[in-house]
């Protein structure tokens, strides 16, 4: 088998390069398809490192291919790099500190994300030069995952065709494994357009979209009680016709989700909700036109890679944090109000529920977790979405979270974004970074352990195939 020692001290050796990618990524905080500058630092790295860069892919100005070697098995690594609007905060406060009001912000950590798999990809380049190992590695740079599903257009564009398997990571609270499906989501706004007139003295030639948006609502609020209870349907108005009463508001706006198990069972739904929408505009003679916005298949989870990513955190074991890292992140615990921080518990036990009450009340006093969860696997779906579940109907597929940021914070909170370019989050990318390189050397010395998966794979598809959501003639940047 392979030397891992071997492979951590080569990604030991580079580890800084990564720790200021990241903290250059955070610093452009750039937003859905335009991350010019993100994409340019990473593809910089990974040139410089002897990767061939496919630039443009799929449409996307500023998603791109890095590829090295030759040969099979071929492993794709996917590295996002968006940031979320909105969401500006200074770095290294523990007090919500906006320097640029409604500048978008590192909140989902897509800044370590896509440096720690770059780590991950230029580690493992550097072992199979030295052993002379074949095979190929291929970095998939991923633009819009927070808003715009760029994953559901390269595998449109059939990019994933051909892989042997995926990894992937996410920088969250804890090291544990993502052993767990998504829902498929569509994204889609619904606009109605009618006829303004003075409210008052000519309302019957006023035709009102706002009243059509309204009328829409009230009927998918009771299509809720007759779709599947895992669905769920979100929306908010973008449009509401302006803010004059005495005017019939001419023109209304609304961004749905629709999320389910299976991206059938959205289309279901879906198919519903336009007739819904259609309905609406019948009752106020109006009329309704839609537009895709994004949209995302669910995740095909694979144990046998599951287990091999878990192997290896555990092998590897979890970092260990310095007094200034653990006082800085109860700092920031003790910005969350009284309710977030009641609810630490409950979170550790579910995350842990292989541990004692005493144990538990360790883990949920600390401010970084330095534990490992326990094994979990499960092919139910996680009520969130992601567009990795496109690439995972491509090849096996599996992923994992690190500890990068205190425990009790949250997602897309000013919290995270304080902490984007701290130790602590430096330490979470590396650790993430050596675990897919370490299962990247697996795959390449085990052909067994991918066969293993491809049949895990193909009998969890049972058949069905990869349909992109997204509708053909909808273009990625406009």
């Amino acid at each position: 088998m392979g030397d891992k020692k071997r492979l951590i001290e080569l990604i030991n050796g580079k580890k800084e390069i990564f720790a200021k990618l990241n903290d250059r990524i955070w610093e452009f905080a750039e937003i859905r398809f335009s991350l010019k500058q993100s994409a340019d630092a990473l593809c910089g790295v990974l040139e410089k490192e002897g990767f061939a860069i496919e630039r443009g892919v799929a449409g996307m100005a500023h998603a791109f291919i890095a590829s090295y070697g030759k040969g099979s098995p071929v492993i794709g690594i996917l590295g996002e790099y968006d940031a979320l609007a909105g969401m500006d905060q200074a770095a290294g406060l523990s007090e919500k500190k906006v320097l640029k009001p409604g500048a978008p912000g590192h909140g989902c950590g897509h800044a370590a994300l896509g440096a720690g798999t770059a780590a991950a990809a230029v580690g493992i380049k550097d072992y199979m030069k030295e052993k002379g190992l074949a095979g190929t590695i291929k970095y998939y740079g991923c633009p819009a995952e927070e808003s715009g599903s760029g994953k559901a257009y390269l595998a449109r564009a059939g990019v994933y065709n051909g892989l042997d398997s995926i990894l992937t990571w996410h920088p969250m609270m804890e090291n544990a494994l993502m052993g767990i499906s998504t829902l498929a989501n569509y994204q889609i706004f619904f606009s109605f357009a009618g006829r303004s007139a003075h409210a008052a003295m000519s309302p019957d030639q006023g035709r009102s979209a706002l009243d059509a948006a309204e009328l829409m609502n009230v009927g998918v609020n009771y299509l809720r009680e007759h779709i599947i209870q895992e669905a769920r349907i979100h929306y908010a108005y973008t449009d509401v016709g302006g803010g004059a009463p005495n005017v019939v508001q001419a023109s209304a706006e609304l961004l749905y989700f629709i999320r389910a198990p299976r991206q059938s069972q959205v289309q279901e739904i879906y198919e519903r909700v336009v007739d819904i929408a259609k309905g609406a505009a019948l009752m106020t003679g109006t009329t309704m036109s839609l537009r895709w916005d994004s949209a995302c298949a669910n995740i095909v989870v694979n144990e046998v890679l599951s287990k091999a990513l878990y192997s290896n955190m555990t092998w590897l074991g979890s970092n260990s944090y310095t007094k200034d890292e653990l006082a800085f992140a109860q700092s920031l615990v003790d910005t969350l109000d009284e309710s977030s921080k009641k609810g630490i518990p409950a979170k550790a036990a579910r995350t842990f529920f292989d541990r004692s009450p005493e144990d538990l009340a360790k883990i949920a006093a600390k401010p970084l977790v330095d534990d490992i969860a326990p094994y979990a696997f499960t092919d139910k779906a996680l009520p969130a979405s992601s567009d990795v579940g496109d690439a995972s109907w491509h090849a096996p597929t599996a992923q994992f979270t690190t500890a990068c940021y205190p425990y009790g914070t949250v997602s897309h909170s000013w919290q995270v974004v304080a902490s984007g370019q701290s130790s602590m989050v430096h330490k979470g990318l590396d650790q993430a970074g050596k675990i897919l390189a370490l299962t990247a050397l697996d795959l390449l010395e085990n052909p067994k352990m991918i066969e293993d998966a491809k049949a895990e794979y193909r009998r969890r598809l049972g058949g069905e195939q990869y349909h992109c959501p997204i509708p053909g003639e909808v273009s990625p940047e406009g």
